[in-house]
């Protein structure tokens, strides 16, 4: 059901009037300036605390596992993403629920599994379908704390009327509605209409100048950030970029080792730092969760127009590690503690319920499926993953579990590069391949190198009943089932 967006009254600490004995000069006047400055700073201390600390959430669009420096990049330089690593929390094993668009954003945002919501792949331009009116998303939940909410980025959870950010809880909008790929200028798919930019409800401009559009998007934060430095605020930033096609402003162009690709991600940092210099600028960065992360890994078939996923096998579209392990990353100084790293599993189905314990917001009335992670983001000594075990869809099709540091891959087709990887924004050729039971030691074992089915028969059959466990809730193509927890997205005629 929608949320009411009623807000809270404001909590500003009222003037007290002087004690009579002050105001009689009992208490000296140098001596009663000193009381009533630590009342007032007391008082001040207390309204920080009542106050929900402002999110800025920031999503990048398929970028690799290996990107950041943070992560093992030695050719791309993200200075200011790795300094939220160093002075907050970095996860290593977090996970997107599918490695593909909408599906992505959509566990993000509700908390529940993609399945759950109706909502697989990406949506087209052609799709009659988005989010549904009975979810409640991020925003909607941060409004019943007052919050201010803004989207600027690639939203891709429908783009029809009853679909679009300001029908989900989002005050502000300006982005596009799906992938940028999605336009006329796409070789494969010349019937795609032009791309709209839109501005809240409207449509501001049709395929606009893509070079543009990190910086935009950034301004647009930073002049919201400023308008409501006075309440609690949410910025969802999800960049357009680094999807293909590739675009970078002038400034960056040729300025990165790994080239087109090198030069979008460095502007994504330098917008990352600008975000952050205006927290401290404006004396927020106490009372400020910020989160970076990627929607799914590299899309590799674009070769040197894509990223890379590291140690990790395959990319973006599959359910090995390198399509659904992606970079996390969270600072909330006096919070975080510094230079945290966390190995425990997590999921960003996880970060909606996250969010309301730390603002003391109600969950959602509809079943969701993430949990609680703030004492891993927190640092509570011994904190472990609230979670048995992780389902990894693609569609509707279950294709692998994990639960502690196994992973069971369970039996599919998925594609995979044949020959080399495109080159010049042409992508290579993707084969479909045949993937066979295989049980995968994470701990040792990231790149998924060595099935280990025949040692641990036992660990296959727990995870076996695992896989069975997401099939009863969610269905399975691949075994033709139906789940019994799956809702529908909300669709037009």
């Amino acid at each position: 059901m929608r949320a009411s967006h009623t807000s809270p009254p404001k909590c500003t600490p009222g003037r007290e009037s002087a004690p009579r004995d002050v105001a009689r000069g009992i208490i000296p006047g140098m001596l009663y300036l000193a009381v009533t400055a630590a009342a007032m700073a007391l008082a001040g201390r207390a309204d920080a605390d009542s106050r929900p600390p402002n999110i800025v959430l920031v999503l990048a669009d398929d970028l690799g596992y290996g990107d950041i420096g943070a992560y093992g990049s030695r050719t791309i330089r993200t200075p200011h993403i790795d300094r939220l690593a160093r002075e907050g929390v970095r996860f290593t094993d977090f996970y997107v629920a599918q490695a593909v668009c909408s599906a992505s954003r959509a566990a993000l945002l509700t908390g529940s599994y993609p399945n759950r919501v109706g909502i697989l792949g990406a949506l087209f331009p052609t799709a009659r379908s988005g989010i549904a009116d009975q979810e409640t998303t991020l925003a909607e939940l941060l409004k019943l704390r007052g919050y201010a909410t803004a989207i600027y980025g690639k939203w891709h959870l429908g783009h029809l009327p009853p679909f679009l950010p300001t029908r989900h809880g989002f005050d502000d909008y300006l982005g596009l509605p799906y992938s940028n790929d999605m336009w006329p200028g796409r070789p494969d798919r010349p019937e795609f209409p032009p791309l709209p930019l839109y501005s809240k409800d409207a449509v501001l401009t049709l395929n606009p100048d893509q070079a543009q559009l990190t910086g935009e998007y950034t301004r647009r934060a930073i002049a919201f950030m400023e308008a409501n430095r006075a309440r609690p605020f949410f910025v969802y930033l999800p960049h357009t970029m680094p999807h293909v096609p590739l675009f970078a402003s002038k400034r960056f162009q040729g300025r990165s080792r790994q080239g087109r690709y090198g030069d979008v991600v460095e502007e994504i940092d330098d917008a990352f730092g600008q975000i952050l210099a205006t927290l401290r600028r404006l004396g927020l960065e106490r009372e400020t969760l910020v989160i970076f992360a990627s929607d799914n890994g590299p899309w590799l078939s674009y070769g040197d127009h894509a990223g890379t996923a590291g140690p990790l096998r395959e990319g973006k579209g599959t359910a090995f590690e390198g399509g659904v392990r992606v970079p996390f990353v969270a600072r909330w100084p006096g919070r975080i503690p510094a230079g945290r790293v966390t190995r425990e599993p997590a999921m960003t189905i996880d970060v909606l319920p996250t969010i309301a314990r730390l603002v003391k917001a109600p969950l959602p009335s509809l079943p969701i499926d993430g949990l609680d992670i703030s004492p891993l983001l927190l640092g509570d000594e011994g904190a472990r993953s609230p979670h048995e075990a992780f389902y990894f869809y693609f569609g509707s099709e279950l294709r692998a579990v994990r639960a502690g540091r196994y992973k069971l891959v369970l039996p599919h087709r998925s594609d995979t590069l044949e020959g080399p990887a495109g080159r010049g924004g042409e992508p290579g050729k993707y084969v479909t391949v045949d993937v066979p039971l295989a049980l995968y030691d994470l701990v040792a074992d990231v790149g998924e190198s060595t099935s280990l089915t025949d040692q641990h028969p036992d660990v296959v059959a727990r995870l076996q009943a695992v896989a069975e466990r997401a099939r009863e809730e969610f269905g399975d193509s691949l075994t033709e089932r139906t789940g019994r927890s799956v809702r529908e997205p909300g669709r037009l005629p």
